[in-house]
């Protein structure tokens, strides 16, 4: 069986399993990107041809940057999503799981002309080919990861919520596995925020939680805003 799952231990010293993107999706997310790119580079030659020859400095220097940042910007400020990967549904990490940075994303998209060669992305190809996660040359060395963007916690779980004090003491690494959490809860389909929580659930009132008053994940984010001082 093909395993499309990579397992990542975090901070907190639980293990994930992340959904790799496989080459069909990020081929077709590739594919839309390139075709928006070329509207853009299309709109930048409409509004300065007339220009004369600064109108074809300001086309070229266009082309520059919307090949080479378009991707840049979107993945760093758009949670790890250019507009083809929002609409195919993948996203670039860290391949430790934590969203990407600016290096790791400039160092990606700035070694796509490897990818390229010998044309075509024929090296990009035969290297998503031959990973377990389907990274092409720009992933190995930027230490990246393309998965699918799993789905986002229910609004009721990003109300505004009160401070909770933790029941018990908290030792410093407790207290930050918590602040961990909670800060990832955002970014973790329903099921993956269940399935953390109970790891932590020693910390919690498990009575509240049997009556149905407060579920594991509302409780512990509610701790954490008490452990920021927002209580």
């Amino acid at each position: 069986m093909l395993d499309t799952t990579r397992e990542v231990e975090v901070p907190e010293g639980i293990t994930l399993s992340l959904p790799v993107a496989s080459l069909v999706s990020r081929s077709l997310a590739f594919l839309i990107d390139q075709v928006i790119s070329w509207l853009l580079i299309f709109v930048a030659i409409q509004i300065f041809q007339f220009l004369g020859r600064f109108g074809d400095g300001m086309i070229l220097i266009s082309i520059f940057v919307i090949q080479w940042f378009y991707p840049v910007l979107f993945e760093v400020f758009y949670n790890g999503q250019t507009l083809g990967k929002k609409v195919v549904g993948v996203m670039v990490i860290n391949d430790d799981g934590t969203p990407i940075d600016w290096s790791s994303s400039i160092v990606r998209n700035l070694l796509r002309v490897a990818d390229f060669l010998p044309f075509f992305y024929a090296f990009g190809f035969i290297s998503m080919m031959f990973s377990r996660d389907f990274k092409r040359l720009g992933d190995f060395a930027a230490g990246t990861l393309v998965v699918h963007k799993m789905e986002q916690i229910e609004k009721d779980q990003k109300i505004a919520l009160d401070g909770l004090a933790p029941k018990v003491p908290l030792t410093l690494e407790e207290q930050s596995a918590i602040i961990g959490f909670a800060e990832r809860t955002s970014r973790m389909s329903n099921s993956r925020v269940n399935e953390l929580a109970g790891y932590l659930g020693p910390w919690l009132d498990q009575e509240k939680i049997k009556q149905g008053a407060e579920s594991s994940a509302v409780q512990l984010t509610r701790i954490a805003k008490w452990l920021r001082g927002h209580a």
